[in-house]
C-alpha cells in the first residue's frame, strides 16, 4: 500500500504559478512511476504528466508542455508539479498517482494508488 497526500492547490490569477506537492508513505516511493492527473467538473480524469522511478524520464500532455514541470525527490518521498503561466482551463482537481509499471504511463488504469486531490482554480 502507498498513501498519497497532495497539497499546494489554491486560487491564482491567469499567468500565475503554483507548486503542487504529493507526499508518499508506505512502500518504497522510488519503486513507483508517479503521475499527475486532473479532473474538471463534468469531465473525465485526464493525464497531465508522469515521471519515471529515477526521475530521468518524463512525459507531458501537450497542453501543459513548456508550462508545467514534474519532478520527484526520492529521498523525501515527494512528488512535485511546478505550474507556470496558468490558464483558466487549467482549473481542476489535481491528483497524484503511483504506478507499479516499469515505464511512464499516461492512462489512469495503469495507476494503482491515488491521492484525494487538491483544487486548483485559475481566474481570468
Amino acid at each position: 500500500q502507498v498513501q498519497l497526500v497532495e497539497s499546494g492547490g489554491g486560487l491564482v490569477q491567469a499567468g500565475g504559478s503554483l507548486r503542487l506537492s504529493c507526499a508518499a508513505s508506505g512502500r518504497t516511493f522510488s519503486r513507483y512511476v508517479m503521475g499527475w492527473f486532473r479532473q474538471a467538473p463534468g469531465n473525465e480524469r485526464e493525464f497531465v504528466a508522469a515521471i519515471s522511478r529515477s526521475g530521468e524520464g518524463t512525459l507531458y500532455t501537450d497542453s501543459v508542455k513548456d508550462r508545467f514541470t514534474i519532478s520527484r525527490d526520492n529521498a523525501k518521498n515527494t512528488l512535485y508539479l511546478q505550474m507556470n503561466s496558468l490558464k483558466p482551463e487549467d482549473t481542476a482537481v489535481y491528483y497524484c498517482a503511483a504506478s507499479s509499471a516499469l515505464y511512464v504511463r499516461a492512462t489512469p488504469l495503469h495507476y494503482d494508488y491515488w491521492g484525494q486531490g487538491t483544487q486548483v482554480t485559475v481566474s481570468s
